[in-house]
């Protein structure tokens, strides 16, 4: 099984929430690194995040 991380800022939250159930649904296990709301956020830290998880192997 595929593991897929996802992280995404403020705007992307409901894109990135409907994603997830898909993938889910899909069969893929899903790695959820942020955000969790709709509050504003930097992007950048979300996707430092996703590509350690990538860069580490924990996902792809």
């Amino acid at each position: 099984m595929v593991t897929i991380a996802a992280g995404c800022d403020h705007g992307g939250f409901s894109l990135k929430t409907v994603l997830i159930e898909h993938l889910i649904e899909s069969g893929h296990e899903v790695l959820d690194l942020g955000t969790d709301s709709n509050e504003r956020v930097d992007y950048p830290d979300f996707a430092e995040a996703v590509a350690k998880s990538v860069a580490s192997g924990e996902a792809e």
